[in-house]
């Protein structure tokens, strides 16, 4: 939450700024100004301002200099020693107001009525969501856990975190479990390698995608290429390509 601070009282301006930094710790405190003038200024070029404290009489003036020179969005929490403001204050965007000496509670109330009437629509939040979840390891990208498969007549489904390769004979695309079971497929390696989590899954060459649970071994080959030993019988060709092998070795690691 960015938040700038209006009061041309030192000691006023530090206090609030303390006990706003108590009540959240997501409070930044971007900006205090003291002055109509440098208000003006500043609220007229700023970057995104959340909310506004704005003391009522300021350095050079009354507060309401500032709405007549420079348009406000933000809400404000009109912060001042004096009560006969109450209903012009309210005829702009106000938010809350408070007399000094500021209570902390009603301070928190503010805070909190802001986050209840603001903070659904704020625009930030689907960005750090998405960001959070990449961190955790969820991409924004849904890949497969399930795979349909076909047996005699009936339909069935196979997870792909079972499944320890999958492999390409002509034209036809086979799966093998951890069990060793082997399924025909409807899909081709090209479209499993789209399908299918790439924090899971390598292509390693044109007949061949595999699983990284079912990697024992990795072995130096011929021309710079490589060789994989497997959890069970392979029924491709082994040999992780010269051109993926730079990729290969990222995966793994």
């Amino acid at each position: 939450m960015k938040v700038v601070i209006i009061e041309d009282e030192t000691p006023a301006a530090t206090r609030l700024t303390r006990m706003l930094e108590k009540i959240d710790d997501n409070i930044e405190i971007i900006k205090r100004l003291d002055s109509v003038e440098s208000s003006v200024k500043y609220l007229s070029s700023a970057a995104e301002v959340d909310l506004i404290f704005m003391d009522v009489q300021l350095a050079d003036g009354l507060c309401w200099d500032i709405f007549q020179q420079a348009r406000l969005a933000p809400p404000i929490v009109f912060t001042t020693a004096f009560d006969q403001y109450t209903l012009k204050a309210f005829k702009v965007n106000s938010l809350d107001y408070l007399l000094k000496p500021i209570d902390e509670g009603e301070l928190q109330q503010a805070v909190e009525k802001y986050k209840q009437l603001y903070r659904p629509a704020d625009k930030g939040l689907p960005d750090r969501i998405e960001k959070l979840l990449l961190e955790i390891g969820i991409g924004a990208t849904r890949y497969k856990e399930r795979l349909l498969i076909r047996r005699g007549q009936q339909l069935h489904y196979l997870k792909t975190a079972a499944t320890a390769y999958y492999y390409a004979d002509g034209k036809l695309c086979y799966a093998i479990d951890f069990s060793g079971n082997s399924y025909l497929l409807d899909n081709n390696l090209n479209q499993l390698e789209e399908l299918l989590s790439p924090q899971q899954f390598f292509r390693v060459n044109r007949q061949l995608l595999v699983n990284i649970e079912s990697i024992k071994k990795v072995h130096t080959w011929l021309g710079g290429r490589l060789k994989l030993e497997l959890s069970l019988p392979v029924q491709a060709d082994p040999i992780v390509s010269r051109e993926r092998v730079s990729g290969f070795k990222d995966w793994l690691g």
